[in-house]
């Protein structure tokens, strides 16, 4: 059994499924439109109101949660928490209100947890197609083949802002609808090209805004160029005329369209307008699967000891064209040296791990620093699997694995992460000085103070080791950390 929790612009939902040996079978689903993208000032800061609304709902889910035998829970957050300049002060409090880690995930990870949820409950392995997901504050773009994604891109449109911009206070008319159908179109047109029909066999909605829109055209008979309830761009226009008739928000009582989402679906429909009409899209299926479904999906792949992670991580390697002897040989020390230093977070021990895999991949740019380029990469470049969070936390350790550690001070405070600083510049000098942690089986220690112990005889055969501990020594005292050597 698990849960997946998206953290939506528009909406926050949360569905459990149950693994039932082919699929993943929904329990319940639950969904509160909060309106989260409403919620940003003009400086780009989640409100009190917003954020006040937002732990309440927050707490209401726990509260559910907290009544089903969970294997795993995992909280996504998209596209309005990616933008929030105060997402730093309101993180923390969400966290404490759901009782989880929210994860912040990029645009494209979205795409490929949307695509995995889709291909999943599609299971047909051959097929080529597009997924389209419109949300709250973004747009995904996903072209793939059965469970294979090929290509993933995500656009900063989404259903709220497009309602918020063009349809000013609640208002519908014609010139409006044009210009955010316009808007919309500019915002695909340079990425459109690799996601024309000539790629794709058949194309599907996500998205809960386009199975709205789908089912509105339904319930009032607007799709009688497409009776099979695929939504076409006749039916899409006669919707559209059907919204400007109604003049206003406030009176689109159309069988079929949830009151709570009337606000919103106008700016959807303007984007699902704008994009077919770029993309040259005929006919576009909706699908009762996605973030959600994907998500669950991961969690039941890592459950299964597949973890993606691992892919993006080797991808890399090779991209980069990293020494993946040297780079696992570090690796492994860092683990083994932090295993003794006993972390309390699990995530600590992978995300150091990974670390390690990575941290010369810099090389590729310039031997010079190589550090700084490696830290660059891992935090801006698109890895499939991490989370925002974990890209940084990962960047900041690639950072910290030479130099001064000044530059990376403000991080030291954290326990687990100095654990994490110290196994990786510790296993980095064992290698240089081309000493086997395994055959030196060094003592490591870390409190008040890091303690080392080697044996003697590995300091007088390996001559530039004193060199490596004399340098940690100064980097450690100079952020206030005494680094003392003893000899077995």
């Amino acid at each position: 059994m698990y849960a997946a929790v998206d953290l939506g612009s528009n909406s926050f939902r949360f569905s459990i499924g149950k693994h039932d040996g082919e699929q993943i079978r929904v329990q319940k689903s639950v969904r509160e439109p909060i309106r989260l993208a409403a919620g940003l000032d003009n400086d780009g800061n989640l409100t009190p109101e917003a954020m006040q609304r937002a732990l309440n709902c927050l707490k209401s889910f726990r509260a559910t949660l907290a009544t089903w035998d969970l294997e795993a829970v995992r909280v996504v957050a998209t596209s309005t928490m990616r933008q929030a300049r105060n997402i730093a002060t309101f993180l923390p409090q969400a966290e404490q209100a759901i009782g989880y880690p929210i994860e912040i995930i990029s645009g494209e990870e979205e795409g490929r947890l949307i695509y995995m949820g889709v291909a999943n409950a599609l299971a047909q392995p051959a097929e080529r197609r597009l997924v389209v997901d419109i949300g709250g504050g973004s747009t995904e773009l996903i072209l793939g083949r059965g469970l294979d994604i090929e290509r993933v891109e995500s656009f900063s449109v989404g259903s709220v802002r497009q309602s918020l911009s063009f349809f000013i206070g609640g208002r519908v008319d014609a010139p409006s609808f044009e210009a955010a159908i316009l808007s919309a179109r500019s915002i695909f047109e340079d990425g459109a090209p690799p996601y024309h029909p000539q790629f794709w066999k058949r194309a599907y909605g996500s998205s809960g805004t386009i199975r709205a829109i789908a089912d509105i055209i339904d319930k009032n008979g607007l799709d009688r160029t497409c009776p099979e309830r695929g939504v076409t761009p006749a039916s899409l226009d006669l919707l559209k005329e059907r919204f400007i008739a109604c003049g206003h928000v406030s009176r689109m009582d159309l069988p079929g369209l949830r009151p709570d989402r009337a606000s919103t679906i106008i700016g959807g429909l303007a984007i699902l307008i704008g994009v077919m009409r770029e993309l040259g899209i005929e006919q576009i299926e909706p699908i009762e699967a996605g973030l959600r479904m994907g998500v669950m999906w991961d969690l039941y792949q890592r459950s299964m000891r597949h973890d993606r992670r691992e892919e993006s991580v080797a991808a890399f390697q090779r991209k980069f064209a990293v020494d993946v002897a040297r780079a696992t040989r570090v690796a492994d020390d860092a683990a083994a040296l932090l295993d003794q230093l006993k972390p309390a977070s699990d995530a600590t021990p992978r995300l150091l791990y990974w670390s390690a895999l990575l941290h010369e991949l810099g090389m590729a740019v310039s031997q010079t620093g190589h550090h700084k380029h490696t830290a660059y990469i891992i935090e801006n470049a698109d890895l499939p699997g991490f989370t925002t969070r974990e890209q940084r936390t990962m960047s900041r350790l690639a950072l910290a694995q030479k130099g001064n550690l000044r530059k990376v001070g403000e991080f030291l405070s954290d326990p687990d992460f100095a654990r994490a600083v110290v196994a990786l510049r510790l296993a980095i000098v064992f290698m240089h000085a081309r000493i086997d942690v395994a055959l030196a089986a060094p003592k490591l220690r870390m409190k008040n103070r890091i303690e080392l112990e080697l044996r003697r005889e590995w300091v007088t055969d390996h001559p530039t080791l004193s060199y490596w501990i004399e340098k940690e020594q100064e980097h450690w005292d100079e952020v206030g950390v005494d680094l003392g050597l003893r000899y077995a």
